[in-house]
């Protein structure tokens, strides 16, 4: 089987990472394959960390819950891809593309890395469900009008991103109920996916 390309999309408290885990040790167990992990949120964390000018930078946007510019992300996102993707590996991106010209600039990153059949995994999640679970997490961005300013970049911004794929020719996108248990949303995915 050929290695697979997977791209998550789902609001905060969707559970997006822990079903991005899930699959990755699904598809590990299923044919040994590595997978590489792309996700802009590890990347902005590895960048915040280094202490210098742009992390003081990043950090500002991501503590305000706002989307970082567009061609930092698109720099963190293919630093990911240049050093960990190989001919052999699945890819799973996760928090990449947000915006619609991040999404083109990801159609030109996968022809260059030769990658089609582009399967989209998007976890719905209405904002109530998403709101209560965020609270209960009680992180410190987490406050009310901090989840609405989110899930308002969230329908600006990152719905349109995935939209840009629809009816396009190597990409299929899979609608998966989020209100569900953990276990159930992952069935889900394994079962649009067809494994």
């Amino acid at each position: 089987m050929q290695p697979q390309t997977f791209v998550f999309f789902g609001q905060v408290g969707s559970g997006k990472g822990t079903q991005v885990k899930l699959l990755m040790d699904f598809l590990k167990a299923k044919d040994g394959r590595e997978s590489v992990y792309a996700g802009t949120g590890d990347g902005f964390r590895k960048l915040i960390e280094l202490g210098n000018y742009t992390a003081g930078l990043v950090k500002e946007y991501v503590h305000s819950g706002a989307l970082v510019p567009d061609f930092l992300t698109d720099a963190v996102f293919v630093n990911m891809l240049i050093s960990g993707l190989s001919l052999e590996k699945n890819l799973i991106a996760d928090g990449y593309p947000r915006t619609s010209s991040q999404s083109i600039v990801f159609e030109e990153m996968m022809k260059f890395f030769k990658r089609d059949a582009i399967k989209i995994i998007y976890i719905e999640l209405s904002e109530e469900e998403a709101t209560k679970r965020n609270l209960l997490r009680g992180r410190h961005d987490d406050t009310k009008e901090g989840l609405t300013k989110r899930f308002n970049e969230y329908k600006n911004k990152v719905v349109p991103a995935m939209d840009y794929f629809k009816d396009k020719e190597g990409y299929e996108i899979h609608t998966i109920n989020g209100e569900q248990s953990i276990e159930e949303v992952h069935k889900d995915i394994i079962k649009a996916l067809g494994y």
